[in-house]
């Protein structure tokens, strides 16, 4: 079976007030060259397909002709459509019933009837016209730990989502009885994969051990970690494919989707097809410089050239008030798009009350970065662990509250 892989495609995203939908147009309009070219039996997004929770109608419009062109792309493809923690899981599946008609299943949440849970709901056969069956899809949208369901009472709370993947894999395993390629999606955070560039701060920010998600897969098709990546110790059959565009200037990686090929019982095939984007992040200057020399690459920087620009700035003391607005000159009827100053300190200035924050790097860090050094400065000395822990757990149960 042949698998296109994709996840977190953030459409909708805006970066410093930039609109960014010319971009992704473009990438949806890659995206189907590449499902034309490759002809997948089945292409899986593994959640946060929109940015916001409620997205714009202009956003759902540009998303629901992107998935129309990539089913005319290959119209015998079947596709496998996941909420991510920045997608509205109801709003997700409100026309599921529709896109059946052009073979995209969508799965936003978990049925419930009563006491029952629709397990056949997550498990979608491939098939194809030519050949049949294919393979099978266990598709879980990303869940909360607290919202796992209870399928054995006796179950401990914390063992829930392993014994739901587990389940959900043994129902698979029974109506499978060819052998056929099984793959699982989920949208979550794996122990020990690499999370650069990721805002842990948008909900996700705990970490679940690979064997948690159970066996009889033979391929993990993962969402949410923006880095592209095969989970050490899975043999490849594990991967998150990672952002076809980067959310963020830290996502310095190349951007891609990623096809994977089941024969068997060998281990997949995955190579990666990349996304070229019209408007790429630059940091500029690659290491930083007092801000006179890099305005001066700032103010060099081609006019022609497309991209988004933010300065990598060195600050000694602090940071002249009308550097932005000098920044912002330096790209006047230029293509290019001045976003902001990242300013770099050194580590023992960071806590130093005569070197106080710019808005700027408070806007850049996260509340534990926050509350972390406000801890130092009042208590003289670093937050613990389990404080730090504390700290988490308030911040993710407050965007759960603000999620519809």
């Amino acid at each position: 079976m042949k698998i296109l892989h994709t996840s977190d495609w953030h459409l909708g995203h805006s970066l410093y007030n930039y609109d960014r939908s010319r971009e992704q147009l473009d990438f949806l309009q890659q995206l189907a060259t590449i499902v034309g070219e490759e002809k997948p039996d089945v292409m899986v997004v593994s959640g946060d397909i929109y940015h916001y929770s409620t997205p714009s109608a202009a956003t759902q419009k540009m998303y629901t002709e992107g998935m129309l062109n990539v089913h005319k792309a290959c119209p015998e493809m079947a596709m496998v459509v996941t909420a991510g923690n920045h997608d509205s899981s109801s709003k997700l599946e409100i026309d599921s019933s529709l896109w059946q008609h052009f073979g995209v299943n969508v799965i936003g949440n978990i049925e419930r009837d009563r006491e029952n849970i629709n397990l056949d709901k997550h498990i979608i056969e491939i098939t194809n016209d030519k050949e049949g069956k294919k393979g099978y899809v266990v598709a879980v949208p990303h869940i909360y730990p607290q919202n796992f369901p209870i399928l054995d009472a006796d179950t401990p709370r914390e063992e829930r989502p392993s014994y739901f993947f587990q389940t959900l894999l043994n129902r698979t395993a029974q109506r499978n009885p060819e052998g056929l390629p099984v793959v699982l999606m989920a949208h979550l955070s794996i122990s020990g994969s690499d999370r650069s560039g990721h805002d842990e701060t948008v909900g996700g920010i705990e970490y679940v051990l690979l064997e948690d998600l159970g066996k009889g897969y033979d391929y993990l098709a993962l969402g949410h970690i923006h880095c592209p990546q095969n989970i050490k110790g899975s043999h490849q059959r594990a991967r998150y494919c990672g952002t076809p565009l980067p959310v963020s200037f830290d996502e310095t990686y190349p951007h891609s989707v990623s096809i994977v090929e089941l024969n068997g019982r060998e281990e997949p095939l995955i190579r990666t097809v990349e996304i070229i984007n019209p408007m790429p992040l630059v940091t500029l200057p690659r290491h930083p410089l007092p801000f006179e020399e890099a305005l001066q690459q700032l103010e060099d920087y081609p006019a022609d050239k497309q991209a988004y620009i933010r300065l990598n700035v060195w600050i000694e003391n602090y940071q002249a008030p009308d550097c932005e607005e000098r920044a912002a000159n330096a790209v006047k009827d230029k293509a290019c798009k001045y976003c902001y100053i990242k300013p770099n300190r050194d580590k023992q200035t960071l806590g130093d009350t005569d070197a106080p924050l710019s808005l700027q790097e408070i806007q850049e860090k996260s509340p534990l970065d926050i509350a972390r050094i406000y801890y130092r400065e009042t208590e003289g000395e670093e937050m613990d662990e389990e404080l730090c822990q504390m700290m988490n757990e308030v911040w993710r149960e407050v965007k759960e509250k603000e999620k519809p």
